[in-house]
């Protein structure tokens, strides 16, 4: 007699390796959970019981996102332990620039044919992210679609739900002229970018396995998948008990699209190129495409993650207290007075340095 599942795997969906791979997982998210998740996985939906001491007026953020082209790089590569960290750094980066807790994530994986131990590697690097940024790893959906995605390929998505006192949110109103950006490093190219990246590696000729240009020891797969940098504890701490009038996350778009996102009309955000480190990879890439730094710093990170923006006299004290968390916050840039037709960013390149 055919098993009642027969059909479906004709079809190409295995049921049964989903069973395995949902039992495989159990330990790595149960290792997330907070003490607000109160169901196990494989229910309908994921509980989550508010701890709302020391919180008046609660104000849930939420967040979604995926981790681009970036993916195409982990096929290639054959290496899917450390993508699914940069999945949950998206959103929990992007929540936490409004002065968020990170509460719980939920993950979509959805591929054509499941294969066990690939998800299972993927699934590692999200609960490896949760535990990163102290929220729990609630839920999420395997989707197998025959047909849907290319043979040993995959997709992610990732959402994120925080929460932050209302009086403590974190919007930008109060950024004044005179106030001091700074820069926190990022860890690589994150997770933007990739569509030029990945065509500049393609024509450059370098392969996976070798020694990456002006890098010690990494290999360009190293670098190239270097995962997204999580700011979440180091920014926790500073907003405890010091003012932090601005954060952005450097995202898409860099400097010129996401600044902008968090000042209020009638001042700009004036930056000196060379105030801060940049990495070997991002000036590989320039060199590579022939590219400008005005470019780069519309397309990539350049070396900075996420900005704060802080009044003068908070500047040293939060410099300190991120140094004492082994992060480094370099002053790139200050508010000033924006001209009536002149963008919002604006980014002087000293001689020498483009």
């Amino acid at each position: 007699m055919p098993k009642r599942t027969d059909a479906y795997k004709a079809a190409g969906v295995d049921v049964e390796a989903a069973g395995e791979f949902i039992s495989r997982i159990k330990k790595m998210v149960s290792g997330t959970f907070t003490k607000g998740v109160v169901t196990d996985i494989g229910g309908f939906g994921g509980l989550f019981k508010l701890d709302l001491n020391n919180i008046q007026n609660p104000v849930l953020v939420s967040g979604t996102d995926g981790v681009g082209t970036k993916l195409k790089l982990a096929f290639q590569f054959d290496r899917h332990d450390t993508i699914g960290i940069d999945l949950v750094a998206m959103s929990v980066n992007d929540v936490l620039v409004q002065g968020a807790k990170p509460l719980f994530f939920l993950d979509y994986f959805a591929t054509s044919k499941l294969d066990t131990e690939r998800a299972v590697s993927v699934l590692s690097g999200v609960a490896e992210g949760c535990k990163q940024s102290g929220c729990a790893l609630l839920g999420g959906e395997t989707a197998e679609m025959p047909g849907f995605y290319a043979e040993g390929e995959y997709d992610l998505s990732g959402f994120c739900v925080g929460i932050v006192d209302d009086k403590r949110i974190v919007d930008g109103s109060t950024i004044t002229i005179g106030d001091r950006i700074l820069g926190l490093a990022s860890s690589g190219l994150h997770s933007n970018g990739y569509s030029l990246a990945r065509k500049l590696f393609d024509a450059s000729g370098l392969k996976p396995a070798d020694p990456f240009p002006g890098e010690e020891n990494r290999t360009a797969a190293e670098v190239l998948l270097q995962p997204t940098r999580i700011y979440v504890q180091p920014v926790l701490n500073l907003l405890r008990d010091l003012t932090i009038k601005g954060m952005v996350h450097i995202t898409g778009g860099g400097f010129y699209d996401n600044v902008p996102r968090v000042l209020p009309k009638g001042v700009a955000a004036h930056f000196t190129f060379g105030s801060w480190p940049v990495p070997p990879v991002f000036r590989w890439l320039m060199e590579q495409g022939k590219l400008d730094w005005p470019t780069m710093l519309q397309t990539f990170n350049c070396g900075v993650g996420y900005m704060l923006i802080v009044g003068k006299d908070m500047e040293e004290d939060v410099r300190n207290r991120l140094k004492g968390m082994d992060l480094e916050a370099h002053p790139i840039g200050e508010i000033v007075k924006a001209k009536s037709g002149q963008e919002q960013v604006l980014i002087d390149f000293p001689a020498g340095r483009c």
